[in-house]
């Protein structure tokens, strides 16, 4: 396994806690560790094991592949340019649906998402969250269903949602490529 880039770990850390309405209090609590251990980790000044890191996302509920993967980054670039062999997963990883961030990180107040929807997929149930999101069809086809409303995407086309729930389906032989930003982040 990668080990995780601690440059940006810490913060990205300290976003998603922030993003769920946990203090440092309650995180160090759920997993049973020190507030002072905690925010060493949050600040990149101690590296936390694999199994601290399964903890964490658990305790996040995120999956702990998102805390994986990234490529070098030139210091110039770090925290400005995410190179497309850089792209780091993220996401449930539900069948059907590839997510990977475009965002250098998780510290800004929304983050841009590249979505591949495979062929014949479909989210398994309607999702609701208190968020603002658009999205822009790059590929492909997707239909969307907001807030009961049926929409048929094609290239070229993009959208809003704003805390309504959807559904996603692409019906379709080939997969669907979505850019899709998300405030405040979810991941």
């Amino acid at each position: 396994m990668t080990q995780p880039a601690s440059r940006t770990l810490g913060a990205d850390l300290r976003a998603i806690r922030r993003m769920r309405g946990l203090t440092l209090q309650v995180m160090a609590a759920r997993l049973d560790r020190s507030v002072g251990w905690l925010s060493q980790v949050e600040r990149d000044l101690s590296e936390p094991s694999i199994t601290d890191l399964r903890h964490i996302a658990a305790a996040l509920d995120i999956p702990v592949s998102s805390l994986f993967g990234r490529a070098e980054t030139l210091p110039e670039e770090e925290g400005l340019i995410v190179r497309k062999t850089a792209r780091r997963p993220i996401g449930s990883g539900q069948a059907g649906l590839v997510e990977e961030l475009l965002s250098p990180d998780l510290t800004d107040d929304f983050e841009m998402v590249h979505c591949t929807f495979e062929p014949r997929s479909r989210i398994g149930e309607p999702v609701s969250r208190p968020t603002q999101e658009v999205g822009y069809m790059i590929s492909g086809q997707l239909d969307l269903i907001i807030a009961g409303r049926h929409f048929a995407l094609a290239p070229g086309d993009s959208f809003r949602i704003r805390g309504e729930t959807f559904e996603w389906i692409n019906p379709h032989d080939v997969p669907a490529q979505v850019i899709w930003v998300i405030a405040p982040p979810v991941y």
